[in-house]
């Protein structure tokens, strides 16, 4: 797809780049059938296929209005279109740069850049998001059913292991699952730390910058990513092997640190090595050996839900379930693996109807095998679909534990 760049655009890197990625696109459509907003609208501007239209018209006129905001917004960057498309289109990488681009286009009302500045400032800062979340826990109680189910409840976390081994990884502790969930990483230390691993948190490291890039905001986003190399960059000159994330959200940013950050000459370098350092959980654990971990399977039937963001950004689709099957446990049939549950960061939030309608449907598609438990690996997917499942839904790392340590 060829595209006639504005002549405002001429000097513009963003523009110019994105210019060059809607060149492989080469209209055939795939992505329609594995497009989750498509699919429940029918409306082509709400598939990737359109919004390469529109971005496409954005270029070329040097304009664009709040259609194109609305229908970008729309996406849920899933990247189910990536896994499909026969060209290799890097959908994800031009949306970003896309609604980095409309946020300046198409101003928002002032309202609504209010409403999206604060969700960033909120799910942005692990400090911040802890201090809003634990009166709604402590209220939960006294609150109505539909709005309770909504504020995930305190979790038993357990201790950690205290003692120290010459293997060591650090943990990115995130900004929501540090307070909603902080049991998963708790969990991960206990498995590392039967592998002979030490799992240990950088203290500065904060948000991965995933909240900020892709809401539009790059420069703060780009920003949380140099704070979280700084962070980290000691521990690694120290000897730590890898940078461990136990959400793969986060970890599929973290991935990208390099290609995010090569135009820095101050953190190209280092981003890079972030990048080629970066381990999702998953990975740690099948890598080490299952058989060290000596578990002993119990009979519940478990569906595995797989994120978007583990089989489309980080290319691990079956990760969990290789090991889950690996160590003997029964796994539920499911349909639909890669269509996305509606989460995707604040997508829930942004986009609720639609949201729901897709968590019904993934619910549905998980459900059909009666489990008696569900597993993710990604923090916003695991308090999504928990929200309104009739089976438990834990991270799989959660269960693990469990499994092996009595969930100490």
């Amino acid at each position: 797809m060829h595209v006639d760049l504005h002549p405002r655009y001429a000097d513009d890197a963003a523009a110019t780049e994105a210019s060059g990625l809607i060149s492989a696109c080469v209209h055939c459509g795939f992505c329609l059938a594995t497009c989750p907003t498509y699919l429940d609208s029918g409306d082509e501007r709400d598939s990737p296929r359109g919004r390469i239209y529109l971005l496409k018209q954005l270029l070329e006129a040097g304009e664009a209005g709040p259609a194109t905001r609305r229908h970008l917004d729309r996406c849920l960057t899933c990247r189910s279109c990536e896994t499909t498309c026969p060209s290799g289109m890097q959908y994800g990488k031009l949306l970003d740069i896309g609604r980095g681009m409309i946020e300046t286009e198409a101003p928002r009302p002032f309202l609504e850049r209010a409403w999206r500045r604060a969700l960033r400032l909120v799910f942005s800062r692990p400090a911040l998001f802890a201090m809003v979340l634990r009166p709604g826990q402590w209220l939960r109680p006294l609150l109505p059913p539909a709005l309770a189910r909504k504020i995930p409840a305190p979790q038993t976390v357990g201790p950690r292991p205290d003692r120290q081994h010459a293997r060591r990884m650090l943990v990115l502790e995130g900004c929501v699952q540090g307070a909603a969930t902080p049991a998963t990483n708790a969990a991960a230390t206990r498995l590392l730390d039967s592998l002979g691993i030490s799992l240990v948190a950088a203290p500065r490291a904060g948000c991965c910058g995933a909240v900020n890039y892709h809401l539009g905001a790059h420069q703060q986003g780009l920003d949380n990513m140099r704070a979280n190399i700084d962070a980290w960059w000691p521990e690694i000159e120290a000897g730590a092997e890898a940078i461990v994330s136990s959400a793969t959200g986060c970890g599929s940013m973290i991935a990208d640190y390099g290609k995010l950050l090569a135009s820095d000459p101050a953190y190209a370098d280092k981003a890079e090595r972030i990048a080629q350092l970066h381990k999702d959980i998953a990975q740690v654990i099948a890598t080490e050996g299952l058989a060290k971990l000596k578990l002993a399977p119990d009979a519940r039937k478990i569906a595995v839900h797989v994120p978007c963001s583990q089989q489309h950004a980080l290319g691990q689709g079956t990760a969990v379930t290789d090991i889950l099957q690996g160590l003997g446990f029964q796994l539920a049939v499911t349909r639909d693996d890669h269509l996305c549950c509606g989460s995707a960061g604040t997508y829930s939030i942004l986009q609720r109807e639609r949201s729901e309608r897709l968590r019904r449907n993934k619910l549905a598609a998980l459900e059909t095998d009666k489990p008696a438990l569900i597993v993710t690996a990604n923090v916003g997917c695991q308090l999504h679909l928990g929200e309104d499942s009739s089976v438990p839904v834990r991270h799989w790392v959660e269960f693990l534990d469990e499994v092996a340590h009595g969930g100490r």
